[in-house]
């Protein structure tokens, strides 16, 4: 594909995913005072809409490995790009994925966030921030939504090994449900700025059970998380 058609597929993206996706947060914030499950279909419904742009405008591809357990889990996603981030409500169901406490501060935005489920990270705030996000993921999991979580807390360039974030283990500790680590290789293509066609790949690997030591679980779940280090993105 030469620069030129690039460019311009980009462009188209950017136009449609970014002058449609404001009807979307607007529903969103009126669709909230109506019904959760309305706001659910309402969030979903945009998440789909950024893959059929992506499939669409830039020729992004999106598939999955391995087998998604039944039941409430902990998923712990690798984090190479805003594309998971994004993704989250399309590729699981109904999840309640940890945010930064700054998002929820967006007028309209911060507030739907929290009806929908999501939990706000305050990263300075120490036990106090960890007792309140350990209350808000016990209440979601006893609803049977599984958790989201990038454990590496920032965007890890494809290709190399972040540390997990000191909290992860305390989370897996006190909240009790199994951890699923998953995989994903989105850096090479869904960059910041200049997207590029491919197929991006989640890997879910084998549910880890609770009440493992830290330094085991931690151990299992960065080995995970990393499989597809070495397993570019396809270009097509």
């Amino acid at each position: 594909m030469t620069i030129l058609m690039l460019l311009l597929r980009n462009l188209a993206f950017y136009a449609v995913f970014y002058l449609v996706s404001p009807v979307y947060i607007i529903a969103s914030v009126l669709v909230m005072y109506v019904s959760v499950p309305a706001l659910r279909k309402t969030v979903r419904g945009w998440c789909n809409f950024h893959r059929w742009c992506l499939k669409t405008f830039v020729g992004i591809h999106i598939r999955s490995e391995g087998e998604r357990p039944d039941g409430p889990v902990f998923y712990a996603i690798k984090h190479e790009s805003f594309f998971e981030a994004i993704d989250a409500p399309a590729n699981f169901d109904w999840p309640a994925p940890f945010a930064k406490r700054e998002l929820f501060f967006i007028p309209g935005w911060g507030w739907a966030a929290k009806v929908y489920g999501c939990v706000p990270v305050a990263r300075t705030e120490g036990a106090k921030a960890l007792r309140a996000m350990v209350a808000a993921a016990r209440a979601l999991s006893a609803q049977g939504r599984s958790l989201v979580i990038f454990p590496e807390g920032t965007r890890v360039k494809h290709g190399e090994r972040g540390d997990l974030r000191a909290g992860f283990a305390g989370l897996y500790k006190l909240i009790g449900i199994p951890v699923v680590p998953v995989a994903v290789n989105s850096g090479p293509l869904y960059h910041r700025r200049l997207k590029r066609p491919g197929t991006i790949t989640y890997r879910f690997g084998e549910p880890i059970p609770a009440g493992l030591p830290r330094a085991q679980v931690e151990a299992k779940v960065l080995d995970a998380i990393n499989a597809l280090n070495d397993v570019p993105a396809d270009d097509r």
